[in-house]
């Protein structure tokens, strides 16, 4: 079972949206099951979460664990393909964000289609490696700054700009016969709030 997969194929991202169906995933991702276990959990009948189960595996979304004999009949144990998912930019076509149409590093919208861009590439490339059989060769850093203006944030941004800017000219190869590409995206952003702030519902908490 992977970690995370990609869902690139439109029919299965559907598929997966299906309010039932996802509930059925998060159930496999637990631990394989039959469709008569995982009936009483979803509260339908056996033959309706089989009719479900089927379509899952149609689109690669489940598999086959297993088999148990109960009784006279013989269950399929279904698993997760992987614990989680997510569904590729790609899989929306010619409606899906380009972040080749509207270069603006201060623009929100164009760091949400580098990410939709991010997301879809590495969709396509953990596909090829699987089937390569090739692990693939990635690198993420992830952390947080607190800033105590907005000169600092601005100040942070320059450096980081010119920072980043003089490795690239350092150690991009552009007449390098047997060198690979490689895309550099990195991103600012402020932290989501674990809880946003209520809003006032009366006149009196408006003018307290």
């Amino acid at each position: 079972m992977f970690d995370v997969t990609v869902i690139e194929d439109p029919a299965a991202a559907a598929v997966s949206l299906d309010p039932v169906r996802a509930r059925l995933l998060a159930e496999l991702a637990a631990g394989p099951a039959s469709a008569a276990m995982l009936a009483p959990k979803v509260g339908l009948p056996r033959q309706k979460v089989n009719y479900h189960l089927k379509t899952l595996e149609k689109h690669g979304l489940v598999e086959l664990a297993g088999e148990r004999r109960k009784g006279n009949v013989t269950e399929r144990l279904m698993r997760a393909s992987a614990a989680s998912y997510v569904i590729s930019p790609g899989a929306l076509g010619a409606v899906q964000p380009d972040p080749e149409r509207d270069r603006d590093r201060l623009s929100a919208h164009w760091l949400i289609a580098l990410a939709a861009r991010l997301l879809r590439d590495m969709g396509a490339l953990l596909t090829g490696a699987a089937k390569a059989r090739k692990r693939l060769a990635t690198f993420a850093l992830d952390g947080e700054v607190r800033f105590a203006s907005a000169a600092d944030r601005a100040a942070f941004v320059a450096e980081l700009t010119q920072g980043v800017e003089g490795l690239v000219r350092k150690y991009h190869a552009a007449d390098a016969a047997d060198g690979r590409d490689h895309r550099l995206v990195i991103a600012l952003h402020p932290k989501v709030r674990d809880e946003e702030p209520r809003l006032p519902t009366s006149d009196q908490e408006l003018t307290e």
